[in-house]
């Protein structure tokens, strides 16, 4: 009998918090300060949400779950870097980051920096020592996904794009660009690692590849909606951050009611995109369901 949702994802946590923990650095391994800095700004902290795409991606095209870990470990090295990076003083300068001190605060500056470097270059050294698919072109393809995804043409790009923009009015069209790389981009590779660590066709793909990007730009929008109605204890960061700032979000552009209802319509097309899979998708459409409708 299959587990109900919360079960998995609780289960998938505990067990992925096992795994990355194996597969970071021991804290009393030389650099030992820099390996402590790691481990605190990746453990014991967030819902693993990119992580968990992977392994319900996987659980679609019967990847075996040690390939997943993997996949979804490197993901989520690439998300804790740039968390590191965002919250420098330089960026976005905050201090809160998933209910404890940012690295920055807990370490140093020059620390934190190191921590980003570190977790990122981590991330592909996985990717490359460990064998996630049975033939190594497709792998190599999964390596040149995660570094797109991360770098000027994905996440790193819409970072980029974010500084740029603060006090700025953008379009809707724009927004939605700039959100596609800082945010949908990982989210998409999430899906994407974790479904190709399985047998998966080109057509599959194409699909899930689609769900990746609605359900990555809903993230967004909810994430919008949060920072200004949450608490900065329900939220684990700073709330009402992005307003402070005077950066553009979809609540700025459309109002509450009208990002909610963007939320929702990118959920129901992100549902639609999965119905030729059966059965098989139910753990992506809870989590489809989870993203939207999380405090919501």
């Amino acid at each position: 009998m299959r587990a109900d949702f919360q079960s998995w994802v609780a289960a998938h946590q505990a067990r992925f918090e096992e795994v990355l923990g194996g597969l970071l650095p021991r804290a009393d391994i030389a650099p030992q300060r820099l390996h402590e800095a790691m481990r605190y700004s990746v453990l014991d902290g967030g819902k693993r949400v990119r992580p968990l795409l992977a392994f319900a991606a996987g659980e679609l095209t019967g990847a075996e779950a040690v390939r997943v870990d993997v996949a979804a470990a490197a993901v989520e090295l690439i998300h804790a870097y740039s968390l590191v990076h965002d919250d420098m003083p330089c960026m976005d300068d905050d201090v809160l980051r998933r209910g404890k001190p940012t690295c920055h605060v807990q370490y140093d500056e020059a620390t934190a920096l190191l921590v980003g470097d570190s977790l990122q270059t981590l991330a592909f050294q996985l990717l490359a020592e460990h064998r996630l698919n049975d033939d190594a072109a497709r792998q190599l393809e999964m390596v040149k996904l995660l570094a797109l995804a991360s770098g000027s043409r994905g996440m790193a790009g819409g970072q980029a794009i974010d500084l740029a923009s603060v006090g700025k009015s953008l379009t809707l069209p724009e927004l939605e660009f700039m959100h596609i790389h800082k945010t949908g981009a990982l989210i998409r590779a999430a899906v994407l690692l974790g479904a190709q660590c399985g047998s998966v066709s080109a057509e599959q793909l194409d699909r899930l590849d689609h769900f990746g990007k609605l359900i990555g730009l809903a993230f967004q929008v909810v994430d919008d909606v949060l920072d200004c109605e949450a608490d900065t204890a329900t939220l684990g960061k700073t709330a009402g951050k992005d307003a402070d700032n005077d950066k553009p979000t979809y609540v700025s552009l459309l109002g509450i009611q009208g990002a909610r209802d963007m939320a929702q319509r990118l959920h129901r097309e992100a549902l639609e995109t999965l119905a030729g899979f059966g059965d098989s998708a139910q753990r992506l459409r809870e989590l489809a369901d989870f993203i939207v409708l999380r405090k919501f």
